[in-house]
């Protein structure tokens, strides 16, 4: 196994390189630097101030140089000073990082706790009432936007129940009950989305291995229902959702940016909206490079549990 971890390692390095040139072109692609930016924000703006504070940034110098200097110090965990503020981006990181991955896991939790008695439950009860009510609720998990979700999640508590989810983010050692209240909402609607795909899968998953011959011989065999359904079924249904919900669990990183927006949630995704804005190039580098990175551990991981959860996967 541990030539096979150090494989997929070595694989990633390349996946990392070219994250990182896409997204330092992008970025270059988009009108306006953060030199004008900061200009126009103190409302006094000239060709030679513009001129000065691009050079003095160092984003004046040609773009393969701009790219050279900034990868060999991301390397070495390195990601620069934001153009913006001049704080370390490590540390921008690192105080918006825990906020994100809570959101995140209080999101995949909910999502488990939904998704696979779901599946299991509309594979069971095949096209009958119980199974069109959950393919119903999955559709719709799947058809309505976050951002609309998250609006109208405000406007109910607003508007029909007189209140107002906490907004703004405690940190759970200080105040564990507003951390959770204010987290709660935007772990729910990021959950249901994640809920509403995983559910679909383990239902058709559990559908094909329902009618595998182990199955039916298990059931010659005089076996309870429940068993095969827990025991046999359930344990071989489980690889094709977890490597949906590991994709979706990356993509998660991503998806945060509406609900931190909505909620006012400093966060890391709605730093990197921010950072967009402001064309604060490192921040956004940093960021998506960090997201990169996580999607590349969360598949490593997920491969490696495929062998925990089906003991004929050997790793060469």
């Amino acid at each position: 196994m541990t030539a096979y971890i150090i494989k997929r390692l070595l694989a990633a390095i390349p996946t990392l390189f070219f994250v990182s040139l896409i997204v330092f072109g992008l970025l270059r692609l988009i009108p306006g630097d953060v030199a004008l930016q900061r200009l126009s924000q103190a409302g006094y703006v000239t060709p030679e101030l513009l001129e000065k504070q691009r050079h003095e940034l160092g984003i004046d110098r040609p773009i393969v140089e701009q790219y050279v200097d900034w990868a060999s110090h991301a390397v070495r965990g390195d990601l620069g000073d934001s153009l913006w503020s001049g704080e370390p981006v490590i540390e921008i990181i690192k105080d918006r990082l825990p906020l994100t991955v809570e959101i995140v896991l209080l999101a995949v939790v909910l999502a488990v706790l939904l998704a696979i008695p779901l599946g299991v439950i509309s594979a069971v009860n095949q096209d009958n009432p119980i199974d069109y009510g959950t393919r119903l609720f999955t559709i719709f998990g799947l058809s309505v936007p976050d951002f609309v979700l998250g609006t109208m999640t405000i406007l109910f508590l607003s508007v029909y129940l007189g209140w107002l989810p906490a907004l703004g983010w405690y940190p759970p050692w200080e105040d564990p009950v507003k951390n959770i209240q204010a987290l709660i909402f935007p772990a729910m609607i990021l959950g249901y989305r994640l809920s509403a795909i995983s559910a679909r899968m383990m239902r058709s998953t559990m559908l094909d291995v329902m009618r595998e011959d182990y199955v039916r011989t298990a059931r010659a065999k005089g076996l309870g229902e429940r068993t095969i359904i827990f025991r046999h079924a359930l344990r071989n249904a489980l690889i094709p959702v977890i490597t949906i919900m590991a994709g979706q669990v990356a993509f998660l990183f991503g998806g945060t940016v509406v609900e931190e927006t909505i909620f006012a949630l400093p966060g890391l995704g709605r730093l990197t909206l921010d950072a967009v804005s402001q064309r604060d190039y490192t921040v956004v580098q940093g960021t998506v490079m960090m997201m990169a990175v996580v999607f590349v551990t969360v598949n490593l991981v997920v491969d490696l549990m495929y062998g925990l959860i089906d003991p004929r996967i050997r790793y060469t």
